[in-house]
């Protein structure tokens, strides 16, 4: 059996305050919050979900707010970038924004493929690339029209504690094709249009810790349950020590930490976010599981408020 994911199902990183993740990845990135829960193995922590209109596979970055944690590391056994596609052309739109929002970015190429890199409130590192693949993004927030908006995932760099380790399963396992390299980095390319791209950084930067400002994990996309049953058992038989099914409401959910030290998941792909909610009401209610249901009141006084809202 030969198993190719489609790339990038979503990416879930450690953040700070959640009004001032909101005000970023809705306010300045002009993101649809798709989903507001709790972290299911933390009830006391919101789970927010970002991405285009509709919550697609391949758009969705999903953040644990911690206020006041304490500061993580970015290095080995991360992700290191996450890296955002936007429509071509649409590169002067966001230097003007992120000035704007006086938020400090650099220019950079790799690939060929030139890249505006900056960092949001709580240290998460971000890039934006111009590309032809992946359809526009219909929401429209805070300025962020259609034709400028972030489509969903480019891809992302990998920091791997063993880069030949992580990149034999990134080709021999996960199905991607090594298509490149440039200086530092490996570039594999999955068969969807968008979450893509992955480049893994080949030297080592020093082991990095969970905390505020880096990613927990990435998650790879899987059809439908069938198709993650596939990938457990082709896992497993690969060496890999893979987690029962853990049902995430939006998806379901298998975990596997691989050779390199990064934390993957494999999420399916249905049912997606509009099951318990409406699309045009996706994100405007604190949505529990059933087991969380009865201690509703003791959560809504312990997460914090916030709100969505267009920034000045």
């Amino acid at each position: 059996m030969k198993k190719q994911t489609m790339g990038i199902h979503h990416i879930t990183a450690i953040v700070g305050h959640p009004q001032e993740n909101v005000d970023f990845y809705a306010g300045v990135l002009g993101l649809r919050l798709v989903k507001k829960t709790v972290n299911f193995d933390d009830p006391g922590t919101y789970h927010f979900y970002f991405g285009d209109e509709s919550g697609n596979p391949g758009t969705i970055i999903t953040f644990f707010p911690w206020a006041d944690a304490y500061q993580g590391k970015i290095g080995d056994g991360q992700v290191g970038t996450t890296t955002y596609a936007v429509p071509n052309g649409s590169f002067e739109f966001w230097k003007k924004r992120l000035n704007q929002y006086k938020i400090q970015f650099t220019e950079s190429k790799r690939f060929d493929e030139d890249y505006l890199q900056f960092e949001d409130p709580h240290g998460l590192q971000l890039e934006l690339v111009e590309r032809e693949e992946g359809k526009l993004n219909n929401w429209n927030f805070g300025g962020v029209t259609p034709e400028v908006a972030i489509k969903g995932f480019g891809g992302a760099t990998l920091l791997s504690s063993n880069a030949n380790e992580t990149a034999k399963l990134l080709e021999n396992v996960m199905g991607l094709e090594k298509v490149g390299l440039d200086g530092d980095f490996i570039r594999f390319k999955s068969a969807g249009d968008i979450g893509n791209i992955i480049d893994l950084k080949i030297s080592s930067g020093g082991r990095g810790h969970m905390g505020v400002g880096t990613v927990h994990h990435i998650a790879w996309r899987a059809k439908d349950n069938e198709d993650q049953l596939e990938w457990q058992s082709y896992v497993a038989e690969n060496g890999y020590h893979v987690t029962n099914v853990k049902d995430r409401n939006y998806f379901n959910a298998i975990y596997f930490r691989e050779h390199g030290e990064i934390l993957f998941e494999i999420a399916t792909d249905p049912p997606g976010f509009a099951h318990d909610e409406s699309f045009e009401t996706m994100g405007s209610e604190l949505k529990l599981p059933l087991q969380f249901e009865p201690h509703r009141d003791q959560l809504e006084n312990i997460l914090l408020p916030f709100e969505i809202r267009e920034l000045d």
